[in-house]
Order: structure tokens, then C-alpha cells, then sequence
């Protein structure tokens, strides 16, 4: 049946052809908001990991390339837009991918609502400090899920566009702000690059555990290259193009960042200021001292549009989880019906700016602060949700290729995955014992927040067991799609 005869209908097709790599690349690197890690986690690695932050940056990179390695040969045989649900479903098992689905649904669900949250308060605060204006941060935030719904509800290649833009800005202030200060402070160069990635400062400091609990938390969404294969052009070359572009991209940009904070500061002003009461205006005194005050207002403005550009990309890789379990009959199957235009998951989308609009109201009733209650209590649990979701699919493509390795070399998809699977589950275990670090707060609440992604992982087992024996025929169609847009060869 034709695309267009199947959208009469209602269908289960998303846009075909339309994204470029670069276009993929953007959804990716905004997801990540390159801007907000500069201006939080840079502070808050140097205050609790030391020096060695730069360097832990490039590391976590290089593990996230170490599993793309695999993780892209298997996007040849895997097309679909439940990314993680589809290959884990593949390497491990149906149950495992319907458990890994749930855990992703809900991560990326935590981290919109998150991001929503912070997008207001830190608008609030913008128009406060720039214009004298107090309002109320959820007026922005509605206003964002309303502006990100109408983006959503549109192509996908109009979203694209709006993060182009963006973060080509959020990009060029930071360069211009680091450069600048790497000139005007041309004699500590050699003195920050050895601190900065001496292997003891990032493997063997006191601090090295909160080091890469923001190195990799600064990657969260990268897995996005894979969400979109199904609307991507020549995904074959596509999809591992962007993925690579993404990561290294993001590693190196990170580890440019925080050493040229290294070189601004010289390497003991570095660890004054991020142990100092003013340790979360590090980037905006750097760009005030390199550029005038000027860098700072534009860095206070942008950190708006980055975090609006953060939760456009992450509500677009949500919807399409909806609407790959919609599809599958795993959730109402409503959420697999695309626009007869658009070809976006219109009512996917709908439900989740619904779910985060709800959020934030019920966030307000409850007079929850923004930043310390909603925003990082759901940014903790998203984290290790998605974390989490990234080891379980670098096992899977270990155990998708441990049989049969499809014509590729055993460095490609056996050794190098299992370096990424140990890297990402290392990391994963790294956060959940430093996870304080994440949530802002101590004691037992802190394993209540945990505790939510292994549920909601049980959960979907359990799902896929109780579908394999009492409703086999579904059972047996499950990831049925993701064959049917398989590659040729």
C-alpha cells in the first residue's frame, strides 16, 4: 500500500526522506543543550570532580563512540522509530525491548517536563535581571509547551530548522567566548592542557565518580540519530553519519568549553571560583571579562532559546515512542496515526504536551519550585532512565551480532560494543551510588526516585511475558514493522 493511501486512512507512516544528516545532527546536539552544559555542569564538574574535567568529557565521548560503532551496523537491519524498544527487542528479546520502551517513554516524558520547568524559571529570571518584569514561571512554560506543540504538530524537517538556529547561536557565543579568553590568556595554555587531561586528575582524583555523572549526563539524547531513521534520507549512511558527527561533535565542543575555563582562570583560579559562592556564574564572568557585559546578557538570552531548542528535540524523540508502541498495539493505537499532510505523529504529540502541560499545573498547585523540586527531581529520574536505556541497547547489539556478524569485522560489532556496554553500565552504576549529585537531595528519597526506572522495566516484561502466552499472534507481530523497513543487503 502507497504512503498516501495509507495516510487516508490514518496511518502508520511517518515523513520518508525528509531529514539531511546535519538536520539529524541538530535534534541530537539540541537535545543535549550545549549551552546549559556549559553553564551547569562545567561549574559543578570542576566544584565536585576537579581538573580533570575536560578530559572526562573526551572519555565519556569516546565510550558513546566505542558503542555507535555497533550501535549504527545495527541500524541496517533495525529502522524504526522506537529506537531502544526495536534493538533491544532485537539483541535480547521481545520482553527486554517492551521493558526498555516503558523505561524510555518515561525518561524522555521526565526530562520534557524537567526542561519546561527550568525554560521557566530561567525565562523568569531573564526578564527580571534585563527588564525589570517578575512574572510567574509557569506562564513561560505553558507558553513553551504550547510553541513546541504547534512545532510538533508540523513536519519534521520545520523542526529541524527552528533548532538550526538556535543552537548555531547558543555554539557561537560560547566559541566566541572561549576563543577570546584562550588569546587574551595565550601563557596558560600548556599549564591547563596538562592538568586538564592528565590521566590521574580524570581516572584517579577523589572526584573522578562526579566527573563522569555529568560527562555523560551532557549526552543524553545522542541515541535521537536512530529515532529518525525512518524519516531520514539514505538512512544507511544517514543514520551512522550523524551518530558520529553527534557524538564527536558534542566531545569535543564539551572539552573545548571547560579547558578554555581552565585557561580564563589558570588552573588554581578555576577550582577558587567553582569552590566559591559564585561558582554558577563561572561562564557569565568569563564572557563578561573576554567580551564586556554584553556577552553575558546575550548568554542569559540564549540560555533560553537553548533549553526551548533541548525540549523541542526531546519531545520529538518522545512522540516518536508513541507512536512505534502505538503502531505496535503496546499503547492505544491512536498514538500511531500520523497527519494526512504533516506526516508527523500529531496526536502522540498532542498526548504528551498534554501530559507536561498537566505537569506543570499540578507542579503549581503544589507550589513545587521549579528548579530544585520539579525541575531536577524529574532530571534525575529521566537521567537514569535514559542511561539505563543506552546499556541495556549496547548489550543488545552484542547479542544481535554474538551469532551471526552479518559480513562485519569482530572489532566492529563484538569488541567495541562490549567496551561501550561496560563504559555505559560503569556509568550507570556511577550515578545511581553518586546520585545525590543528580537529584539535589539525600537519603531515601533518592532510591524512591531510583527505584521508578527498574519498576517501570519489570512492568514491561512482564507485559511482554503475559502478551507471549495468552495473545501470541500479537506477540508474534511485534516489531513486525522494523523488518519490513529493513535495508536491502
Amino acid at each position: 500500500m502507497s504512503v498516501e493511501n495509507n495516510n487516508v486512512n490514518g496511518t502508520k507512516h511517518l515523513a520518508i526522506g525528509k531529514l539531511t544528516t546535519f538536520d539529524i545532527v541538530f535534534f541530537v546536539v539540541s537535545a543535549a543543550a550545549p549551552l546549559t552544559v556549559a553553564v551547569s555542569a562545567a561549574p559543578f564538574s570542576f566544584r565536585f570532580g576537579g581538573l580533570g574535567a575536560p578530559g572526562a568529557m573526551l572519555t565519556s565521548g569516546l565510550v558513546l563512540i566505542l558503542f555507535a560503532v555497533g550501535f549504527t551496523a545495527m541500524s541496517r537491519y533495525v529502522r524504526n522509530a522506537g529506537a531502544f524498544y526495536a534493538y533491544a527487542a532485537a539483541g535480547l528479546g521481545k520482553p527486554i525491548g517492551i521493558g526498555v520502551a516503558f523505561v524510555t517513554i518515561v525518561a524522555y516524558a521526565l526530562l520534557c517536563i524537567c526542561f519546561y520547568a527550568l525554560l521557566g524559571f530561567y525565562t523568569n529570571l531573564s526578564f527580571e535581571h534585563l527588564i525589570g518584569i517578575e512574572g510567574h514561571w509557569s506562564v513561560w512554560a505553558i507558553s513553551a509547551v504550547v510553541l513546541v506543540s504547534v512545532l510538533g504538530y508540523w513536519r519534521i524537517d520545520v523542526g529541524a530548522k527552528v533548532l538550526a538556529v538556535l543552537l548555531t547561536a547558543e555554539v557561537g557565543i560560547l566559541l566566541l567566548i572561549s576563543v577570546t579568553e584562550i588569546i587574551e590568556h595565550g601563557h596558560r595554555v600548556a599549564i591547563a592542557t596538562a592538568v586538564s587531561f592528565d590521566p590521574r586528575n580524570i581516572f584517579m582524583d577523589k572526584g573522578t565518580s562526579a566527573l563522569f555523572v555529568f560527562g555523560f549526563g551532557a549526552f543524553l539524547g545522542f541515541e535521537g540519530t536512530v529515532i529518525y531513521a525512518e524519516e531520514a534520507k539514505k538512512p544507511q549512511t544517514t543514520v551512522p553519519r550523524a551518530t558520529y558527527i553527534a557524538i564527536a561533535f558534542l566531545a569535543c565542543f564539551y572539552a573545548f568549553t571547560f579547558w578554555a575555563l581552565t585557561v580564563a582562570f589558570g588552573p588554581d583560579g578555576v577550582m577558587a571560583l567553582a569552590r566559591g559562592d559564585d561558582y554558577d556564574q563561572m561562564i557569565f564572568i568569563a564572557g563578561n571579562n573576554a567580551l564586556g557585559n554584553w556577552a553575558s546578557v546575550v548568554v542569559e538570552i540564549l540560555i533560553i532559546t537553548s533549553y526551548f531548542a533541548c525540549v523541542l528535540a526531546i519531545h520529538n524523540a518522545c512522540s516518536r515512542y508513541l507512536f512505534s508502541l502505538g503502531r505496535e498495539g503496546l499503547l492505544p493505537r491512536v498514538f500511531a496515526k500520523t497527519h494526512p499532510k504533516m506526516l508527523s505523529p500529531h496526536i502522540a504529540s498532542i498526548a504528551l504536551s498534554m501530559v507536561s502541560l498537566i505537569s506543570i499545573i499540578s507542579g503549581v498547585l503544589d507550589k513545587a519550585d521549579p528548579l530544585l523540586g520539579l525541575g531536577l527531581c524529574s532530571y534525575a529520574i529521566g537521567v537514569v532512565g535514559l542511561i539505563f536505556a543506552q546499556g541495556v541497547a549496547a548489550v543488545s547489539v552484542i547479542g544481535f551480532f554474538w551469532k551471526d556478524r552479518r559480513s562485519y569485522s569482530v572489532c566492529r560489532v563484538l569488541v567495541a560494543p562490549i567496551l561501550g556496554a561496560i563504559g555505559l553500565i560503569s556509568a550507570f552504576l556511577v550515578i545511581i551510588f553518586h546520585f545525590d549529585l543528580v537529584s539535589g537531595t539525600e537519603g531515601g528519597w533518592n532510591w524512591v526516585m531510583i527505584s521508578v526506572v527498574p519498576i517501570v522495566f519489570i512492568l514491561g516484561i512482564i507485559v511482554g511475558l503475559l502478551l507471549k502466552r495468552y495473545h501470541p499472534k500479537h506477540y508474534s507481530e511485534l516489531t513486525r514493522p522494523m523488518h519490513e523497513l529493513a535495508l536491502d543487503g
